[in-house]
């Protein structure tokens, strides 16, 4: 016997619950099944993407941008024709914007005859490879919001990563690994650049679709790992069961993320086995080592995730994301970008030529590049050798690779002080746009219903796609 009260209550409780259950239902029960059936829109070029995000803003005047004239203009005040008010950040608004030219000299490379930085020797050997977008545009000028745009789309936190798109829409190859992998360099040096999770969090699409961090210890996933004398056989049986019980959770409450959550277990029993395959690179020659670099043999350097990048390609996984932070470059500008470079050059471009040598470059999209550029004035004293740069959202450049993109090819141009695109602007939506293009997906039809309104990786701005670009 219950009464009345107990009845309404529990009532008005299980209708609520199946309202919710089926509003739940239709906008993410069976989605991520029903957009991978979907998808792609049309032939793809690339099959899987590999994202080079260096963190801080790399510096185009120095590696890419080559502007011989400021050398005249150094120590002059940037005109205000130039500047068009734009705004600084808080470390030099207070101080005379006086030019500081280019710390690094520049030469030709290629039958392309594209211009790069000295600090980039093995990036300008393999010029005839790449296409340099060099009038890339952001709208943030602060490191984590313009991280946060660059990989999300947008400047607040709670969207979805790039990679979590790709995995939403096009799934992986191969279901012993995650769709989207994610590896931060391991620093010789403490670093002071946060490289926050939601970088690579899936925001509200289900959580099955969230970048899986590799780490360079002993353990490369956390709690992946059976403790010792634990039979696989027991673990097989104890998940069945789980999954069995989350199931009948499922059918109650229509809630996607104990879909999510069965199928990561899953994930994780098949990672076991996989996961160590990967990263045991005791079958690499010693040749391979010696393309990528002598960092390359320490684990967790960015030149041994590069050689973990090319092995996921080999192995179907289909968003493949390295962090190297440090680029910020406020002062020391002569050692402290070299130093990037050398830990990222020549394995960058060994990337580039061990995907081509193992057949994999023709469909795999290879992006370099950081959050915004840095500004042609000098940070601190212009002339003294701890001068620096402050962040630049107005100007900046990213290289792609591969699957379809036109090789020995640059796009867009900058005004003669490196400061304003006047040819050929590329938003970071527009960079998004292509790469998604390039995928199959058209970015505009690629969308998730969330709190009632249809999200997309390219937001609500206009974005196009960079057609020439594209072979």
């Amino acid at each position: 016997m219950i009464s009345r009260r107990q009845f309404i209550g529990s009532g008005g409780f299980s209708l609520g619950a199946i309202a919710a259950g089926s509003l739940l239902a239709s906008e993410s029960g069976d989605a991520s099944s029903a957009i991978e059936a979907s998808l792609p829109h049309f032939a793809p070029k690339a099959k899987r993407v590999i994202f080079l995000t260096q963190s801080g803003g790399p510096s185009q005047i120095e590696l890419f941008d080559h502007k011989p004239q400021l050398g005249k203009l150094a120590g002059t005040e940037l005109p205000d024709s130039v500047r068009q008010g734009q705004r600084l950040t808080g470390m030099t608004k207070n101080q005379k914007q006086l030019i500081l030219p280019s710390v690094a000299k520049f030469r030709r490379h290629g039958r392309c005859g594209a211009m790069v930085g000295e600090w980039l020797p093995h990036l300008g050997a393999i010029a005839d490879e790449v296409c340099f977008v060099k009038s890339m545009v952001t709208d943030q000028i602060n490191h984590a919001p313009a991280m946060t745009k660059f990989l999300t789309g947008h400047q607040l936190v709670g969207r979805p990563s790039f990679g979590c798109w790709a995995s939403y829409g096009l799934g992986s190859e191969n279901k012993n690994l995650p769709d989207y992998v994610v590896m931060l360099s391991r620093m010789q040096r403490g670093s002071d650049q946060p490289l926050y999770d939601h970088y690579w969090g899936s925001g509200f699409l289900p959580s099955e679709h969230q970048g899986v961090k590799l780490r360079s210890a002993r353990d490369p996933v956390l709690y992946l790992k059976d403790p010792d004398g634990f039979p696989r056989e027991l673990r097989r049986e104890m998940l069945d069961a789980l999954g069995s019980l989350n199931g009948k959770h499922f059918e109650a409450t229509a809630d996607p993320e104990i879909e999510s959550r069965i199928e990561q277990y899953e994930m994780a029993f098949r990672m076991q086995a996989s996961v160590p395959e990967l990263t045991d690179l005791s079958d690499e020659p010693g040749s391979v080592f010696d393309m990528y670099g002598p960092d390359s043999r320490r684990p967790g350097s960015y030149a041994a995730n590069c050689i973990l990048a090319r092995r996921m390609a080999q192995r179907g996984v289909r968003f493949i994301q390295l962090f190297h932070p440090d680029w910020d470059h406020h002062s020391r500008l002569s050692s402290w970008c070299v130093s990037r470079c050398m830990d990222t050059d020549q394995a960058s471009a060994a990337l580039v030529l061990d995907l081509k040598r193992h057949g994999l470059l023709d469909d795999t999209l290879v992006i370099w590049g950081g959050e915004f550029g840095r500004g042609v004035a000098g940070q601190g004293d212009w002339q003294s050798p701890n001068a620096g740069r402050d962040h630049h959202p107005r100007c900046f450049t990213v290289w792609m690779a591969g699957a379809g993109i036109k090789p020995g090819f640059s796009y867009g141009a900058t005004d003669d002080f490196s400061y304003n695109v006047v040819e050929n602007p590329v938003h970071v939506h527009d960079l998004h746009a292509t790469a998604l293009h390039l995928l199959g997906i058209d970015h505009q039809r690629f969308t998730h219903r969330h709190q009632g309104l249809d999200f997309r990786l390219t937001g609500v701005e206009p974005a196009r796609v960079v057609n020439e670009l594209i072979v």
